[in-house]
């Protein structure tokens, strides 16, 4: 278990903890939170042993593997692959070892300590360990080619995603993450959440998004007024428990003020009073003795709002035909052809819509919401923009388009040149930009500082079509749920790309997806979609999409909202041609499972073989005369044997499990 013992932390002069007492027990999946500067990140690099508490101990079993996110990448030409699976520094060490042994002359000594890194390496799982550095490589969205590039080639947000992969890689009892989630799009982020659901060991995660630490997290721990306070339950347990709380202790303190009142009353009106002086001094030392109870403070609530749009045009938008992508240009700057991402796109755009956009990684969302806010030109056919067509645009390096050496107040006064100081400054003081903030360069300001200012700019222009490209990277729990009460209440029309599924889930009422290069409609909803990933690109199954129909080509009205089947009335010939369909259908299904059921059998059979022989082998290898240097030849081959063996029986089993999902797979359509 991990306990905190009166621990004290300065950072400067700035008090974060102070006579903390905590314990958290092994196998925790814990969720820390607290305000920006609470203390978090300090708290990760104490139980890393960078920082030192300066009162009190931390205390957890020196055998632990601790695994974190590296914050720094190094532009190497070392392949992904490779990089993520450095993570097992175990592994690594013996890979070397061995090659440092085979590099010596043979000897008994040198046989046996071949003998036992191999042994090692088989408990290390070594032989799987290039399949397993692909699925979570896979899973965090790399292509198999990209696993193959050299790290230098990726950008920073890629290079954040190859150090959370090395943590993955890492076998631990402690993992430390850091705001996993910032760097990765809605399909990396269910497929983490699936992979930490399954991690066996104590979990401790910061993260400002809900869903995450509600599917994940059975213990919050909240950082605040310099403590640790330990919820059982996930984030929204933590909030109903916390509102309780704050519900209790306002009662607690109008209680108390009450009883001070009645004390302070009684030793003014008596104190002079030689009857009453002993009774009045018994009281002056109860109000002396009386603990000051401080209220509990929920966090300043930080709010805002879209101003009503001037215009609303009706189609906003209209594509027609249209290819989105990018032209390909050669060493001086001439087009040479051109990159379709997403083709033949029919979309309208009318008021009021709130479209969510779904699809993987890479599949052309930015490049679909590019075009529309017409940073990218189509590449074919015909965009018609409605007139009054007023557009904000949110996208990904929103934040780095401002100027670092310039303040809040010059950015703003940039678009609104003739506005008086004095109204940008009460604009910007709802974003939180106060007194001397608003007019200091924005370089040492948060992440979050820089998207709420970039946030801030959109909603003065009073857009009628919002495009949001992952608006909430950087925004704290607060930020966050002050922008998904304001997009809300928004009365323009909002396409929004997010990883934030209580956003998407607060914000919008229909999805379309771009899937296989087309944009199609989604008749579902988020947990429909997570069903499909896992279904397709996150495991194995159809492709076919909950609404794509046959014909995935058709075009469809986006702005048709989507309406819940009446339940459908049917009579005794419509019952018997179903049961007719369905005995059809269990006939096609067993013909379906025949051969792989004799596929499975036969790789039982091989398995078996393979056990046998791998057991004569790891047999003779436990005999102390194989290592005498007479016998060296036949170690040799002995060893190879078994690594032959243990690859062989993996590949076997790997195939077994893929026909057994098969199958399986059948069953659900039996």
């Amino acid at each position: 278990m991990i306990r905190f013992l009166n621990v004290s932390l300065m950072r400067g002069t700035k008090p974060l903890l102070e006579g903390v007492d905590l314990t958290l027990n092994p196998g925790d999946k814990i969720g820390l939170i607290g305000a920006n500067g609470a203390g978090k990140s300090s708290l990760f690099g104490m139980l890393r042993g960078e920082l030192h508490p300066d009162q009190g101990e931390i205390d957890f079993p020196a055998k632990w593997r601790m695994a974190y996110v590296a914050q720094e990448t190094p532009p190497l030409e070392r392949a992904a692959l490779d990089y993520a699976i450095d993570g097992d520094v175990h592994l690594r060490k013996l890979e070397a070892e061995l090659a440092r042994l085979e590099s010596e002359p043979e000897s008994t000594e040198n046989g046996i300590a071949i003998g036992e890194i191999y042994s090692a390496l088989a408990d290390a799982d070594a032989y799987t360990v290039q399949s397993r550095g692909e699925q979570l490589l896979l899973g965090l969205g790399f292509s198999l080619s990209q696993m193959q590039m050299p790290i230098v080639s990726f950008s920073g947000g890629w290079r954040m995603r190859l150090n959370l992969a090395q943590a993955l890689m890492c076998p631990s009892d402690l993992l430390l993450l850091d705001e996993p989630t910032n760097h990765l799009d809605l399909d990396a982020i269910i497929w983490l959440e699936d992979w930490l659901k399954r991690y066996a060991g104590t979990l401790i995660i910061i993260s400002h998004d809900r869903d995450f630490l509600d599917e994940i997290v059975n213990v919050i721990v909240h950082i605040d007024e310099r403590r640790l306070k330990r919820y059982s339950g996930n984030y929204s347990g933590f909030e109903r428990q916390r509102a309780a709380q704050m519900i209790l202790a306002a009662g607690a303190l109008a209680k108390q003020q009450r009883q001070r009142a009645h004390l302070e009353s009684f030793v003014n009106r008596f104190k002079a009073q030689a009857s009453k002086a002993r009774q009045a001094q018994s009281r002056m030392k109860a109000l002396e003795k009386m603990e000051e109870l401080a209220p509990l403070r929920a966090a300043a609530e930080f709010s805002f709002e879209f101003r009503e749009p001037l215009a609303a045009p009706n189609p906003l938008l209209v594509m027609e035909d249209v290819d989105a992508g990018y032209h390909i240009l050669d060493e001086h700057g001439d087009k040479v052809g051109d990159k379709v991402i997403v083709s033949g796109i029919k979309f309208s755009l009318q008021i009021g819509q709130r479209i969510g956009l779904l699809g993987v990684n890479g599949a052309g969302k930015s490049t679909l919401i590019k075009t529309i806010a017409g940073e990218l030109m189509p590449l074919t056919g015909d965009a018609t923009l409605g007139k009054g067509l007023s557009i904000g645009y949110f996208a990904q390096h929103q934040v780095e388009m401002l100027r670092h050496d310039e303040s809040p107040l010059w950015h703003l006064s940039k678009i609104a040149p003739t506005v008086r100081e004095q109204e940008l400054r009460n604009f910007l003081g709802g974003f939180n930009f106060p007194g001397n903030m608003v007019t200091s360069p924005i370089r040492p300001f948060s992440g979050g500082e820089k998207a709420r200012l970039a946030l801030a700019l959109i909603v003065w222009q009073r857009p009628n079509l919002l495009l949001l490209d992952e608006p909430t990277n950087h925004l704290d729990l607060e930020t966050r749920e002050a922008l998904t009460m304001a997009l809300a209440q928004f009365e323009g029309t909002l396409v929004v790309v997010s990883h934030d599924r209580h956003l998407l889930r607060a914000t919008t009422d229909q999805f379309i997806i771009v899937a296989d290069g087309r944009l199609q409609p989604f008749d579902g909803d988020l947990d429909d979609y997570k069903d499909w990933l896992f279904q397709t690109k996150l495991g194995k199954g159809t492709t076919v999409l909950p609404a794509a129909g046959k014909d995935n080509k058709t075009a469809f009205p986006v702005a048709a909202a989507v309406a819940a089947p009446s339940a459908p009335v049917v009579d005794k010939k419509d019952q018997k041609e179903q049961k007719r369909q369905d005995a059809e259908q269990r006939q096609r299904t067993a013909a379906l499972r025949k051969p792989i059921e004799g596929k499975i059998k036969r790789l039982e059979e091989q398995i078996a073989k393979r056990n046998e022989q791998k057991t004569d082998v790891d047999g003779k290898l436990g005999e102390a005369s194989i290592y005498e240097a007479a016998n060296k030849a036949k170690l040799k081959t002995l060893l190879a044997d078994q690594s032959f063996y243990k690859k062989d029986l993996a590949q076997l089993e790997a195939e077994w499990m893929e026909l057994q999902e098969q199958l399986e797979g059948l069953g659900a359509l039996a």
